[in-house]
This record gives C-alpha cells, sequence and structure tokens, in this order.
C-alpha cells in the first residue's frame, strides 16, 4: 500500500516563499564589533571622564616628559606617559575625545540639516532651484577647505561654535548631491504622482513620502561625515585654527608633541593612534551600514 502525502496548502507555500525571499542581513564582522567596542569605550570614559581619570590640566615637572608607567615619580600612574608639562596623556586623550565627538556630532548635525534641506528642494523642485543649488556645491567643491577654514576663522575668532560651523559647512555638500539624485527618481514614481494628483501638498509628500525613501542614505552619510569631521576637528586644532589650549584635543596634543618625536614619542603618537582608529572604525561602519541598507548591494 502506497501512503499518499498530503500536498501542502497554498498558504504555506507563501509563507515557505517568503521565508526563503526575505533578505539575511550581513552580520558584523569581529574585528569591526572590537573597534565599535574600543570606541564605545572612549566614548563612555569620556562621559564619567571627571570620576575615573586626573586633571587633565594638571601639571607636575617633577615628572614631565616620562614614558608609560604604572608609578610615577608623584605617586600617580601615567599608563600613556606625561608630556612637557608634566600633564598625564592619558587623562588628556579621554578629555580630548569629548571635544572630538562633541564637535564631530554637531557638525554633522549642522551640516546634515543644511545638506538634507537643499538636497531636498534641488531634487524635488528641479529646474533654476535644482541649477542654482548644485552651483553653489561644486563652487564649494572647488574651493579648498582649508582657505576657507582660514577666512572665516580669522574673521570670527577660534572658538567652539566657529569650529562646528566651518566643518558643518564643509559637509552639507555630500548630503545634498546624494539626497538630490534619489529625490530625482522618488518624484517620478506612481505613488508621488498619485498623492500629488489627490492634492497633497509639496511639503506633505517631501516630508511624508520622500524623506522616509532616503533616511538610510541620510543614515549612512552621517556616519561617514562623522569620521571626517572627527579628522577635519583634529587637522585644524593641529593648526592652530581649532581648540585652544590649554583645553586638551588631539590635534592639537599631536602638535605639541612634534618637537619631542625623538626623545618622548608617546606625546603625539598615542592621540594619533586613538584618532586613527576612531576614524577607521567609524568610517568601516559607514560602509557595512550601506552594504545593510542598501538592496541593491544585498543582490535583491
Amino acid at each position: 500500500m502506497v501512503s499518499s502525502i498530503p500536498a501542502p496548502a497554498p498558504a504555506e507555500l507563501a509563507l515557505a516563499a517568503m521565508q526563503e525571499s526575505r533578505p539575511r542581513g550581513r552580520r558584523m564582522p569581529w574585528l569591526m564589533r572590537l573597534g565599535l567596542g574600543i570606541v564605545a569605550l572612549l566614548a563612555l570614559l569620556a562621559v564619567v571622564a571627571p570620576w575615573v581619570v586626573q586633571d587633565p590640566e594638571r601639571q607636575s615637572l617633577r615628572t614631565r616628559l616620562k614614558p608609560p608607567t604604572l608609578e610615577g615619580a608623584d605617586g600617580r600612574a601615567h599608563v600613556l606617559g606625561t608630556d612637557h608639562l608634566g600633564r598625564d596623556i592619558l587623562a588628556r586623550v579621554i578629555y580630548g575625545s569629548r571635544v572630538s565627538l562633541v564637535v564631530g556630532l554637531s557638525a554633522v548635525l549642522v551640516g546634515g540639516l543644511i545638506g538634507s534641506t537643499l538636497g531636498l528642494a534641488a531634487g524635488y523642485r528641479g529646474g533654476r532651484v535644482d541649477a542654482v543649488i548644485m552651483t553653489v556645491a561644486d563652487a564649494q567643491l572647488a574651493f579648498p577647505f582649508i582657505l576657507l577654514a582660514i577666512g572665516i576663522i580669522a574673521v570670527l575668532g577660534p572658538s567652539f561654535p566657529t569650529l562646528v560651523v566651518v566643518i558643518g559647512l564643509s559637509g552639507w555638500v555630500s548630503y545634498a548631491r546624494i539626497l538630490r539624485a534619489q529625490v530625482l527618481v522618488l518624484r517620478g514614481r506612481e505613488f508621488v504622482e498619485a498623492i500629488r494628483a489627490l492634492g497633497g501638498s509639496t511639503v506633505r509628500v517631501v516630508l511624508r513620502h520622500v524623506l522616509p525613501n532616503v533616511l538610510a542614505s541620510l543614515v549612512v552619510v552621517a556616519t561617514l561625515e562623522l569620521a571626517r569631521s572627527i579628522v577635519l576637528e583634529a587637522t585644524l586644532s593641529f593648526l592652530g585654527l581649532g581648540i585652544q589650549p590649554p583645553t586638551p584635543s588631539w590635534g592639537g596634543m599631536i602638535q605639541e608633541g612634534r618637537d619631542y618625536l625623538d626623545s618622548a614619542w608617546w606625546i603625539s603618537t598615542c592621540p594619533g593612534i586613538v584618532l586613527m582608529i576612531t576614524s577607521i572604525v567609524i568610517s568601516r561602519t559607514g560602509d557595512w551600514l550601506r552594504d545593510v541598507l542598501d538592496p541593491t548591494l544585498r543582490g535583491e
């Protein structure tokens, strides 16, 4: 006797097909997870710095230019050594992360708001609005950023708000160009045309239907711009145009230690390594988010 196996129901077949076609997220590589853990630990230490590390501006000439040690002449541990004024390098690196992260996030917020607004306007309105915005963007790309930064800081003076504005203005072009390209495609889609035909206002169409479809790209661009903003802040501080001493910053620490590279290499090397790791990890995270959020890169 041959037993008959009942055929699966249509609903079961549909459920199986949906499970097979469901996109599988890409798992974050272990090396990137390790890097993110290091950056997260650094950010946590920056928040609790007043309770876990010594004063970064505390000077002790008895312990100046001391190599990394667990017990210095003043009875304190200097895990990353001291600088030419006897200040603890570890404390200054941790406090410097506050400056880099706050400046980077603030600059990303400023650049993102300006670039996203202009990119949405250029892509959705088109015509003369698009031509004017893209002409300004191309003109800024052709103008050397360092000259723009020097000019603005020379007029306004070096300060935290000025630094945020300068770095934010340098990054809005990336948001504008990418969002414009995506909005140009979206504005011709059927659902947008249908909403406009039903009397939907421009603001409603952009905020309720266009913007949610470009948020994934906005997150990726913001992550990549965060790494660039942190490096730019360090560059300007190295040149004396950013955070002014005695406030610790990674770029300023590298500049202070360049005269002691042959005798006290740790002054510049330690903040330089932390800056390199932070920028690489954030950039790689942006690449990973792009692979996860972009369906064309997942082979869909």
